[in-house]
């Protein structure tokens, strides 16, 4: 007959674990001996032995007491039930590790693989650390509102990038963004290349008219992101309006006055 030290040594478990399955009703807990201690047999070892094995293989210690007084059938079905949802969470686990690994960098969160390439381009044409960060957050915004959508328009982004007014444009807000002057006079500058840049996409087509666009949302928050990151984003928008046009992510040609 053995001691509680003695069967948890035996088993391999700890005398805190025998208690708990004690506890719990997993393990019959013998009645005191006439020296006051609790004596174990050769049935409580194998039994002991069995809840061991099945915990170490991860099957709940609610189940376990069932599956123990399982026939062979029933026992089997219960192991598959465990498997299957073991792969589960092996494959949750799997894509939490992909999402993990992506967000090394820092720029992956909330955003797919190909926006992070797009913002690891602006860092490389000379955009400040806070222009890509400002740029990060407007896009995780995008993302979550048009997830399906967000991958199809990188390429067009990252086209963009080639051209050199639009390289001066980042640089120019970086430049901006990076300082401390309340009203710096590039501020004119970055209005007057982002004014040019919305007169070239309208006239392709690619700019609606203020009020076509009933989804609001999305852009209006960007703006107001924008501002809140930077309240010099005020005053260059007061500039983009009197070149006639507004906003700031999703610039909106302004009506032309009636004669």
């Amino acid at each position: 007959m053995l001691t509680i030290g003695q069967l948890a040594a035996y088993a391999g478990v700890t005398v805190r674990a025998v208690r708990h399955y004690h506890q719990i009703g997993l393990l019959p807990e013998p009645e005191r001996d006439a020296s006051g201690y609790r004596r174990y047999g050769a049935t409580a070892v194998v039994s002991l032995i069995k809840i061991r094995t099945l915990a170490d293989a991860g099957v709940p210690l609610s189940q376990i007491g069932r599956m123990l007084e399982a026939d062979p059938a029933a026992f089997a079905e219960a192991i598959r039930t465990i498997d299957d949802q073991l792969r589960a969470e092996i494959q949750r686990l799997e894509a939490s590790r992909t999402h993990i690994a992506q967000l090394t960098a820092g720029h992956g969160l909330a955003l797919p693989p190909e926006v992070v390439a797009y913002l690891d381009r602006l860092r490389s044409i000379g955009a400040s650390q806070r222009m890509v960060e400002a740029e990060r957050d407007g896009w995780i915004l995008v993302a979550a509102r048009w997830p399906d959508r967000i991958v199809e328009w990188m390429p067009g982004k990252i086209a963009a990038l080639d051209d050199p007014t639009v390289v001066r444009l980042y640089r120019v807000l970086s430049e901006i963004f990076d300082g401390n002057e309340e009203d710096d006079p590039r501020l004119a500058e970055a209005a007057d290349i982002m004014a040019c840049l919305a007169e070239q996409a309208y006239a392709a087509g690619e700019v609606t008219s203020e009020g076509e666009d009933d989804d609001h949302l999305p852009h209006d928050l960007i703006d107001a992101l924008a501002v809140e990151s930077d309240p010099r984003v005020r005053r260059l928008r007061e500039l983009l309006r009197e070149r006639g046009w507004s906003g700031w992510n999703r610039m909106q040609r302004l009506a032309e006055p009636s004669d």
